[in-house]
């Protein structure tokens, strides 16, 4: 009987530790990237120029026109060195005409890139983004974006909102790295970030099921613990 429970006990904690054994070395390595990595480089900060600050006198500017109807938000911005009124989320209105912009258009898009980044950058092609997948570097962020891809050893690409003109991210090949680490980490391999995918809990389980029978069969298995066993009897 206590060979046969020994038995039971190997064969799950091997299949066990098979199976798991992948993801653990994912777990590890993903972790050994992530506290060797410094986290303002991920994010893309020393691509990033210092902005110029930027003024104007309250006097130069206009009132947001009536037309626009109820202003639930607003908010002062800068687009290219010209003041913009940003209405309710949806709407840029030229603080000094009040002419609405519909959209950002792609030269404009490449100048505000430019300016946000460290350069002159080599500009490899552009592209209008409407619409993502799941799995893109900048899933979650509001459509339409500018995407614009530049000649960089880290292949280098900036985002831009053709909406309302911000710089919206910009994404570098150490920070794909990481992106893909953290989907192996999370074990969500739709958006990455959801902690409680029944995967990752049964993984979780699973695991603390082979480390309690590594336990268990170094106790079934182990002639010194049988003799002390004894001796304390």
């Amino acid at each position: 009987m206590a060979r046969s429970s020994k038995y039971y006990i190997r064969k799950t904690h091997r299949f066990l530790g098979l199976v798991l054994g992948i993801q653990f070395l994912a777990w590890t390595l993903g972790g050994l990237y992530f506290s060797w990595s410094n986290l303002d480089e991920i994010h893309g900060d020393h691509f990033l120029a210092n902005p110029t600050p930027l003024g104007i006198k309250g006097q130069e500017l206009i009132k947001v026109p009536n037309s626009l109807g109820e202003i639930r938000s607003l908010e002062l911005r800068f687009l290219l060195g010209e003041a913009y009124y940003w209405v309710n989320d949806s709407l840029l209105v030229n603080a000094k005409s009040g002419t609405v912009r519909k959209t950002i258009s792609r030269t404009e898009a490449e100048q505000i890139a430019q300016a946000h980044l460290k350069g002159p950058l080599q500009i490899e092609k552009i592209e209008l983004l409407n619409a993502v997948g799941p799995h893109h570097e900048v899933r979650g962020r509001p459509l339409p974006l500018w995407a614009i891809h530049f000649e960089h050893p880290e292949r280098l690409s900036a985002y831009v909102s053709a909406r309302d003109g911000s710089f919206q991210r910009v994404r570098h090949a150490r920070w794909r790295l990481f992106d893909w680490f953290w989907m192996l980490h999370t074990m969500d391999y739709q958006g990455r970030d959801d902690f409680n995918n029944w995967l990752l809990r049964a993984f979780s389980l699973f695991g603390l099921i082979t480390i309690a029978s590594g336990f268990v069969l170094y106790g079934v298995s182990s002639l010194r613990l049988k003799r002390w066993l004894r001796k304390s009897r």
